[in-house]
């Protein structure tokens, strides 16, 4: 029987009424034609890379009056805004910005020739410098653990507007602001953010700031109100994230907010309540001090825009995003959650990760470790298993649990009436014992050699009253300063080459790897249902995550109840599912924490083990890169996944799973349109002989497949 999925369908419609035909190749598939450019034309720089197109005019003034979509040839905005709003020291000041647009809903070359500053911004533009662009932070690779190498800084072209203030101008007398802006070679992707430079000879104080201001094209005319807007076919997000959801819109109502725009006067929308207005600025703050001769960088903001309303195409185009401005995330090692932190227990699991493969060890929670044991003791003793460890080729590092945690004595958020921590309790990071713990943590990792960190709870965004904590002065700057106190402890690991496991959305700051998505407590279910739901979660955590950026969790030990039908120790009385549990996770690229106190117990444990992780590296670059989605996990029929990467040698893995009591035989249909490949396509089917396929118009390959009962067949496609 020949099955046709109806994905295969949509996305050869998505290709046909997309737009894409302003497109030299697909960026998706090779975007190597589409670098990036900064010119200068008709008064007005274009920060280009053929995908999109930004454009600033440099007189009268500064300000965007073209944001270009160019593989549809849609013009995103619909009205001039100031580059930057900017409160310091209680007076609110536009920076950039032009006035004179008769309406809102569109915006006309002939109008924007008419434009005048805008006499309420008390700031000129003065000039613009152009270049390569640059680090944002250092980053010391681990290249045994990555499937290809990345460039980093990313390629790209930067741009700095600089704004001086004008003559007699009160408290912004003295003060530069620069409005920075990055576009990436071969990705829809602009970044923006601002500098305030102090060149006064007094102190000064930025209250708020809004960093990016877009008046948005909408997406709908809607009368009446909705509740659930359609909003611009943009993914927006800034390194200014958090909040303990392991979702990438841990940034939106943080610093991401779409709001209606009260200048927009001739909308649709009855009550003008419509979203049509982008706004990046935090949520409170940063109320930073700024001395005279020092700066103030704002968060950054990354604009990407979509050229169709495919979930996997946009999906692709995010994970393209992170590959390329986070390359961090590509980093995927095999890891064991140690239960015990003993000599004799550490030693023995380095040796088991040598002879099954793995390739680094955390100590786990509840093992017995403890980060915060500074003592000469305990110093040296991590010190000599850190250099056993690394002897052997085996990274080693550990857990700590900082928010949801009380403290007490002062050191926990003070919380305004009403509100409650994300977790339930939270120290203050600036508190005495945040600055303590920080200490303790650099001091640990700098002395042991650690490589390797898994944070949990990290930084959640709580905010705190308190105006006797050291390291803020009270509500209005204490998110600011917390944020940036984990944020430059895991900068400061990246640089070290410390590879960090973050349950949060800190990507973007140096985190590898977040929870992919899953319940804690599933883990206590029988062992059959575990390996399905496993699947399902991996199909549903990769569409906006590479496999490398989330951990899945296999309880070796009895893990939240559940007991021996929950539980694979003793291993070797349950190959099959350890076996099932393997080929589900290394099949899909997906790095668990296998949390126990041994990998094998047996040698025919340690036969399975070593199977899978050898599939996994013989086929490292393929399976680290992106999923398509085929089918999801339902227990009823097969589930798939297909990775691709059109660059690879191998570019395309299949992966098949039957979970039903019988065999399966069919003919199975599979697009193929991200692999690359046009008009042939060659597969092996577990390993064996090539075959050849033709590849239809429709992109897609009919392959006949049998997959054992719980079983699962793997086909490489060239």
């Amino acid at each position: 029987m020949k099955k046709v999925y109806p994905w295969i369908i949509a996305l050869a419609l998505t290709f046909s009424c997309s737009g894409n035909i302003h497109q030299k190749s697909d960026w998706l598939i090779d975007g190597s034609s589409y670098t990036s450019t900064v010119t200068e034309e008709d008064g007005s720089v274009i920060i280009s890379n053929g995908l999109i197109s930004r454009t600033i005019s440099l007189k009268p003034d500064g300000a965007t009056t073209g944001f270009t979509n160019l593989m549809t040839g849609n013009e995103l905005i619909r009205a001039v805004k100031p580059e930057a709003i900017i409160s310091i020291n209680g007076i609110s000041a536009k920076v950039g910005g032009l006035t004179g647009q008769p309406i809102k809903n569109y915006l006309t070359k002939e109008w924007i020739a008419g434009l005048k500053p805008d006499s309420l911004s008390p700031f000129m533009l003065e000039g613009y410098i152009s270049g390569d662009i640059t680090a944002r932070f250092e980053w010391k690779k681990r290249a045994e653990w990555m499937p290809q190498d990345i460039p980093w800084p990313p390629k790209g072209r930067k741009v700095d507007f600089i704004y001086n203030a004008k003559k007699n101008i009160g408290e912004v007398t003295g003060i530069k602001i620069v409005v920075h802006y990055e576009i990436y070679d071969g990705l829809p992707l602009i970044c923006k953010w601002i500098t305030v430079k102090n060149e006064s000879d007094k102190e000064i104080i930025i209250d708020n700031f809004t960093s990016e201001i877009l008046a948005l094209t909408e997406e709908e005319s809607a009368v009446g109100d909705k509740k659930n807007w359609i909003l611009p076919n943009l993914y927006v997000e800034t390194d200014y994230a958090f909040g303990g959801s392991m979702s990438s819109e841990s940034c939106f109502e943080k610093s991401v907010w779409w709001v209606p725009d009260s200048e927009f006067k001739t909308i649709v929308n009855y009550n003008r309540i419509q979203p049509s207005l982008l706004e990046c600025r935090p949520k409170i703050g940063p109320s930073e001090r700024i001395l005279p001769g020092a700066s103030f960088d704002s968060f950054r903001t990354w604009v990407l825009v979509n050229d169709s309303s495919d979930r996997e195409r946009k999906g692709l185009a995010q994970r393209k995003m992170y590959r390329t401005i986070s390359p961090w995330v590509t980093e995927n090692p095999i890891f064991m959650h140690l239960r015990y932190s003993d000599n004799e227990s550490v030693k023995k699991a380095v040796d088991q990760c040598v002879e099954t493969g793995f390739e680094k060890i955390i100590l786990s929670f509840g093992s017995g470790f403890n980060i915060e044991d500074t003592s000469k003791v305990n110093l040296d003793r991590y010190k000599e298993l850190t250099a056993y460890a690394h002897s052997k080729g085996i990274s080693l590092g550990g857990y700590s649990l900082l928010a949801s945690r009380k403290i007490g004595g002062g050191n926990d958020v003070v919380m305004p009436a009403g509100q409650q921590p994300t977790f339930g309790n939270s120290p203050c990071l600036a508190s005495t014992w945040g600055e303590e713990y920080f200490k303790k943590l650099y001091r640990f990792i700098e002395y042991t050699g650690f490589d390797n960190f898994e944070h949990d709870g990290s930084y959640p965004g709580d905010v705190c009253m308190a105006t006797t904590h050291p390291g803020h002065e009270g509500l209005a700057d204490s998110q600011w300063k917390q944020f940036r106190i984990i944020t430059d402890f895991y900068k400061w690991c990246r640089a070290r080459g410390v590879y960090l496991t973050v349950p949060d959305w800190y990507f973007l700051n140096g985190s590898s790897k977040t929870g992919m998505g899953y319940r804690e407590s599933n883990w206590s279910l029988p062992r059959r249902q575990q390996e399905i739901i496993e699947r399902e979660n991996i199909f549903d955590g990769t569409w906006e995550k590479t496999p490398s950026m989330g951990w899945m969790h296999v309880p070796l030990m009895e893990y939240q109840g559940g007991g021996s039908e929950a539980t694979i120790e003793p291993l070797k009385e349950h190959l099959p599912h350890y076996g099932q549990r393997l080929a589900d996770l290394f099949g899909a690229g997906v790095q668990a924490a296998y949390r126990g106190s041994r990998l094998y117990d047996a040698p025919e444990t340690l036969e399975l083990v070593k199977k899978w992780v050898t599939f996994y590296k013989q086929h490292r670059a393929i399976l680290d890169a992106d999923i398509i989605h085929v089918k999801r996990a339902d227990g009823r029929d097969i589930d798939a996944i297909l990775h691709v990467n059109p660059a690879n040698n191998e570019k395309g893995l299949l992966m098949v799973y039957n979970p039903i009591d019988r065999a399966v035989k069919q003919n199975l249909t599979i697009n193929v349109y991200y692999t690359g490949l046009t008009r042939v396509a060659f597969v092996s089917e577990n390993g064996g002989k090539f075959k050849k396929y033709p590849v239809s118009r429709e992109y897609a390959i009919t392959i006949p497949v049998t997959i054992e009962p719980n079983s699962q067949s793997w086909y490489i496609i060239k």
